[in-house]
């Protein structure tokens, strides 16, 4: 499989962390918090966690306090497939692609519901074929890019697909929330929208660099779901995050890098550039540490988190773009994605 083209999108509005610590001191809901909870809020905005800005769907920051249902699942369903749909008319552009050549779409969400899911609303608006395949993946939060890709890879295998979308879309707004538990206000301050795209085929793509799916695995450990997942409460999504995601991210990480690079017999120190999903600063030190990484190494992640916070599933596509864009060494590239379940997923791939 070759990952033929790229497309990412992000809402136009751009808000710099202190711009939100300014808007939350005038919320209602702040003057609700006790003391540690606003201190939290505080040291997370206005400190240096790695994020500068985000980009959220929201016209004015005063809408990310409208904390209903109704209100939280009209943001998903306005800006959702307006993103998925931005940054898939973007992927098809790269890959000198037209709607009609494409055979099957995956679109990836966690942070919102729709039935028909978001593949329906996608297909219509890129007016792909009647009988496009479209499967809808939901629940593999930010580790879901790699499972999208993977099952691109079997279908492209099965041979009735010549060319698949991949599409990861988060608007991770839709499921803020603020109440005194620390790890739900950290991920409101971490978090941000966006959508990612590619394009998969057979065969490789002469107008652009080639980049070969080469191996690739899992690792699933249920008994650590409750460390980072979603919970619904009043109607309302609720991120669970807890002060462990960072140290086992980084040991999930290790082993699945083992995993793949044991079986491919291939050793690390022929791994030319670092494809990792930029789940917080805190992450990005814990691989660090545990992988023995340089800055160099995570530098792509880092830039990503830093412009546009944690954009969940559809991270690693900006971070291979970015990559990309930076005419990185060819060789052996390696990506990974990481989030509830707890799952973590990585794959090889080959960069001429």
């Amino acid at each position: 499989m070759f990952i033929t083209g790229l497309g990412t999108a992000t809402p136009p509005t751009r808000y710099t962390q202190i711009e939100c610590w300014e808007a939350a001191q005038s919320a209602t809901q702040f003057s609700r918090l006790n003391l540690r909870s606003r201190a939290i809020l505080k040291k997370v905005l206005r400190g240096d966690n790695g994020i500068d800005s985000r980009h959220l769907a929201l016209d004015s920051l005063t809408e990310v306090f409208d904390l209903t249902p109704d209100a939280l699942h009209a943001r998903f369903i306005k800006h959702a497939p307006e993103l998925a749909t931005q940054a898939a008319e973007r992927a098809l552009q790269d890959a000198g692609l037209s709607s009609p050549e494409i055979d099957a779409v995956i679109i990836s969400t966690c942070t919102g519901y729709l039935c028909p899911g978001l593949t329906s609303y996608v297909s219509e608006r890129l007016r792909l074929r009647a009988d496009t395949l479209c499967l809808d993946l939901v629940g593999q939060g930010c580790g879901a890019a790699i499972p999208n890709l993977r099952t691109g890879e079997a279908l492209l295998a099965s041979g009735r697909c010549r060319q698949v979308l991949s599409i990861c879309v988060e608007v991770c707004s839709a499921a803020f929330y603020l109440d005194n538990d620390p790890g739900v206000l950290i991920s409101a301050c971490l978090f941000g929208d966006g959508a990612g795209a590619a394009i998969l085929a057979s065969q490789t793509n002469p107008k652009r660099r080639p980049v070969k799916w080469k191996a690739t695995t899992t690792a699933l450990s249920p008994a650590n779901r409750d460390l980072l997942r979603f919970e619904q409460r009043d109607g309302m999504l609720r991120n669970i995050l807890t002060p462990q995601v960072p140290a086992a991210a980084a040991q999930a990480a290790d082993h699945v890098l083992r995993e793949v690079l044991s079986a491919a017999g291939v050793t690390r120190e022929q791994i030319g550039a670092w494809i990792w999903h930029a789940g917080g600063r805190e992450v990005l030190l814990a691989l660090r540490k545990k992988l023995k990484l340089s800055e160099a190494d995570v530098c792509h992640s880092a830039a990503v988190l830093r412009e546009l916070g944690n954009i969940s599933s559809p991270c690693v596509y900006f971070v291979l773009q970015a990559t990309l864009a930076d005419n990185a060494p060819g060789g052996l590239w390696w990506m990974s994605s990481f989030g509830a379940g707890f799952s973590c997923h990585g794959a090889l791939l080959e960069v001429d």
